[in-house]
């Protein structure tokens, strides 16, 4: 399990750094999101990987790889507009913005390592493209509680899945090998 540690912990200080950078390029414009136009943003992403995964053919060029960092960091974009009630600045300063993000990056590895323990790494034996089809479950399963205004009958809620397609996306990227030179 420490192996599973130290390369989720390279896949998301790999994210992270994308995040951070894209921070400084933008600011926090992705603040005037509503976790749903997220939540649709994560499934483009998805879409497109299982596209690609399916036909073999990518005509844009930008990376599967690319697209898997992507939805992480949506994910914790999405975590942050939906949990961060008292937020009200759309604007964060740079600092501010990472230190969310660590926030979240790190109740998402928490909830990785109890998971992991007990289902015993079977994501290991599973294919990319099924993690891919995972993330699109999770994405429609989301939209279906977001169309009932969050209510849930018997089901986890919207930031549970958030974080479940935000370590999909992770083990992914640990099978792609993503980070693992960082």
């Amino acid at each position: 399990m420490s192996h599973t540690s130290s390369e989720y912990t390279n896949v998301i200080n790999a994210s992270r750094e994308i995040f951070s950078k894209k921070t400084i390029d933008y600011g926090t414009a992705w603040r005037i999101l509503r976790p749903s136009s997220l939540t649709d943003q994560i499934f483009i992403k998805a879409q497109r990987i299982r596209t690609i995964q399916e036909t073999g053919e990518n005509k844009v060029g930008e990376s599967i790889e690319g697209e898997f960092v992507a939805i992480v960091n949506y994910c914790i974009m999405a975590l942050v507009q939906l949990m961060e009630k008292d937020l009200v600045n759309l604007e964060l300063k740079a600092e501010e913005a990472v230190q969310l993000y660590d926030k979240y990056a790190g109740q998402a590895f928490d909830l990785m390592l109890k998971k992991n323990h007990d289902y015993g790494e079977a994501w290991r034996d599973m294919r990319v493209s099924s993690l891919t089809d995972l993330i699109l479950m999770k994405i429609l399963r989301v939209k279906q509680i977001e169309d009932n205004k969050g209510n849930t009958v018997i089901s986890e809620g919207i930031d549970a899945n958030y974080f479940d397609m935000l370590n999909y996306s992770v083990f992914a990227l640990i099978h792609l090998n993503y980070g693992q030179n960082n």
